[in-house]
């Protein structure tokens, strides 16, 4: 297509794809039209939930419909089905990540089974348009974000877990057409992910990307985390020949290895409710070595937490991140361990005024307001005051839980937040923001309680 012709034409679609408008004159809310639910879908919202608090029921509310609702956009190519927006003007794509906390929380409303099938048959169309131009190795991988055209393919994967949020859904609405559709897909990625990340076979992933680009790697995982600022992409330690490159990350990282085991006890525990005896005998196997390999070298008695480690030499890295607190909701602590993690989350290094930020503030790198290096999360403080839970720490649970509940509550719902101010930043109502609603919803927070009515009354 002539340049001419194609600024004509991005000019007209301006109100669809604004990221065709470099000077950012089409508005946000523009970017893609209305969502697939139209703008009374959420009437019913607030019938579907008690709670102790007004205020906790209104931003039940928005969440379900600016996080929720709002992002649940038409087929817009290449992804054939509905699909999950995550938010702002740079974010034009299905997540990995992002979507399963969107997902779990649609399950709750009536009728909404086939949009979540459609969201996840986005991931297994993507697998197989990957697998017909790939080599047999990187078969299977699942992209970081299936971006709509005409934006390029990202040769990387991401925080791995589908399962989870499979599981999720099918805890909700019993979707078996669901786990028809999803186990054996599911099984194929987590293949690719042992095979292409955990190349020295320890049980213990790296972060990695076939563009070679080493913030392309940084990028499968939480962005910039303070562990991995000197990480370097090598060759496959074993694997040659010469279509090979530089693609594979030389540090193991605590986030992404929880997160696998955590996918992985979602996918054992859906493949024994089919009768998949041998499906959940593969996988627990790979729970029982990733579970073993990060107590035996990522455990850090003296920091008090799982660190990351080289992949080569297995040398601890001397920084606590974000991704050091995941073992917690994957279930890889003993209860000793556990304990000794909730000790150190209630020290002054981690009870920011808003917790928890996203690497220790003893840290010379940390601030504040700093991209994975300070700042607090909404979606990470669910996962850890759930973790927390598991263990029995429920009142540090609490606390985390309400205090991020209760300033969003303030500051409005955001991509995340200041640590010390609580002041937003980032995209307004940004999908994943959403687990504002599932930290009250698992009663995880004892100030803002909410629950489903149908279930209060089973």
């Amino acid at each position: 297509m002539k340049r001419r012709e194609f600024i004509k034409m991005a000019g007209s679609a301006l109100t669809l794809c604004p990221w065709l408008d470099p000077w950012g004159m089409a508005a946000e809310s523009d970017v893609f039209g209305p969502s697939v639910f139209g703008d009374n879908s959420n009437a019913d919202i607030r019938s579907l939930f008690e709670s102790n608090r007004e205020d906790a029921l209104s931003l039940t509310e928005d969440v379900f419909r600016k996080c929720i609702l709002d992002k649940i956009i038409p087929p817009t190519p290449p992804l054939k089905h509905n699909w999950v927006y995550p938010g702002g003007p740079y974010y034009k794509g299905q997540w990995i990540w992002d979507s399963m906390f969107v997902v779990d929380l649609l399950s709750i409303l009536p009728d909404k089974k086939k949009v979540i099938r459609d969201i996840f048959q986005n991931y297994w169309d993507f697998q197989d348009r990957w697998n017909a131009t790939e080599p047999e190795y990187a078969h299977d991988m699942i992209t970081v974000a299936i971006k709509t055209e005409p934006q390029e393919v990202r040769r990387f994967s991401q925080i791995p877990i589908l399962a989870w949020g499979v599981e999720r859904v099918y805890r909700r609405n019993q979707d078996k057409e669901l786990l028809n559709q999803c186990l054996g897909r599911l099984e194929r990625f987590h293949d690719w992910y042992w095979r292409e990340r955990d190349v020295t076979n320890i049980g213990l992933v790296t972060v990695g990307s076939y563009s070679g680009i080493v913030q392309h790697a940084r990028w499968e995982t939480f962005d910039y985390e303070c562990n991995m600022d000197d990480l370097k992409l090598t060759p496959h330690p074993t694997r040659t020949g010469p279509d090979e490159g530089a693609w594979y990350g030389d540090i193991c990282v605590t986030g992404n290895t929880s997160y696998l085991v955590l996918a992985e006890r979602s996918l054992a525990r859906l493949a024994r409710i089919v009768g998949d005896h041998a499906m959940a005998a593969r996988r627990q196997h790979r729970i029982d070595k990733a579970v073993q390999a990060m107590r035996d070298h990522m455990w850090d008695d003296t920091a008090g937490t799982f660190l990351s480690v080289r992949r080569d030499t297995l040398e601890k890295i001397p920084v606590a991140t974000i991704s050091s607190w995941m073992p917690l909701t994957a279930g890889v602590p003993t209860q000793a361990m556990a304990d000794r993690m909730a000790e150190v989350l209630a020290s002054d290094a981690w009870r920011t005024p808003l917790p928890v930020p996203t690497v220790d503030r003893t840290d010379p790198r940390w601030k504040s307001r700093a991209f994975w290096r300070g700042d607090v999360w909404p979606s990470t403080n669910y996962q850890i005051a759930s973790g927390l839970a598991d263990y029995g720490h429920r009142t540090l649970a609490a606390d985390i839980a309400d205090k991020t509940v209760a300033n969003a509550i303030k500051n409005g719902i955001n991509e995340h937040y200041d640590s010390v101010s609580g002041r937003p930043i980032g995209v307004p109502d940004y999908c994943m923001s959403c687990t504002l609603v599932t930290l009250m919803l698992d009663g995880l927070a004892q100030k803002h309680r909410l629950t489903e009515k149908h279930r209060k009354k089973q």
